[in-house]
């Protein structure tokens, strides 16, 4: 069985900013950094060993559907085990998520955790992987570097998990019109 997860790939001055945080919080925190570059989440990470459908799914909804905007503006958390930039996003892009989500509901055997769905949080995670016990001190020193962006939704990029490298690798990005 392969595993993969959904994501938009974000660029710009604003993935040189949260690669710029997640290298530091790492390297300062002695925490594992992201093995993802700076996106937001479509589709959790599920398990399939066929993808052709979301694949299908995928394309001709990226053939439909226009480029939408988000700011990026602060620094959230979740818990004490999930520290990120906020992403709010357009009408149009909570819209465009909340159309991508009908069209993956259809398809039979995706699993679904209970915290995925259309409305879920816009973030682009900068630290996730065990830092309960580092959580304050990572806190006071990211609050501080808040920047905030305007970027765009572009794309919609399946991510593949390489079991031997241990890190994601791209499948396959497709662009909105």
């Amino acid at each position: 069985m392969k595993r993969y997860v959904i994501v938009s790939l974000i660029n710009g001055d604003a993935q040189k900013v949260h690669e710029k945080l997640v290298h530091d919080i790492s390297s300062k925190f002695n925490v594992r950094p992201q093995t993802l570059p700076m996106h937001i989440t479509l589709k959790a990470p599920f398990e399939m060993e066929d993808i052709n459908e979301v694949e299908h799914i995928t394309e001709k909804f990226c053939n439909k559907n226009n480029i939408v905007n988000i700011d990026i503006k602060g620094i959230g958390h979740f818990r004490d085990n999930v520290i990120f930039m906020d992403v709010i996003p357009s009408k149009e892009a909570m819209q465009m998520n909340k159309n991508y989500y009908k069209e993956l509901k259809k398809i039979k055997n995706l699993q679904w955790s209970k915290n995925e769905g259309e409305n879920r949080k816009f973030h682009c995670t900068l630290a996730s992987k065990n830092i309960k016990n580092k959580f304050r001190q990572i806190w006071d020193f990211v609050i501080n570097k808040e920047e905030n962006f305007s970027s765009i939704i572009d794309n919609i990029t399946i991510m593949e998990y390489n079991f031997r490298d241990f890190k994601w690798d791209l499948y396959k990005k497709f662009k909105l019109k």
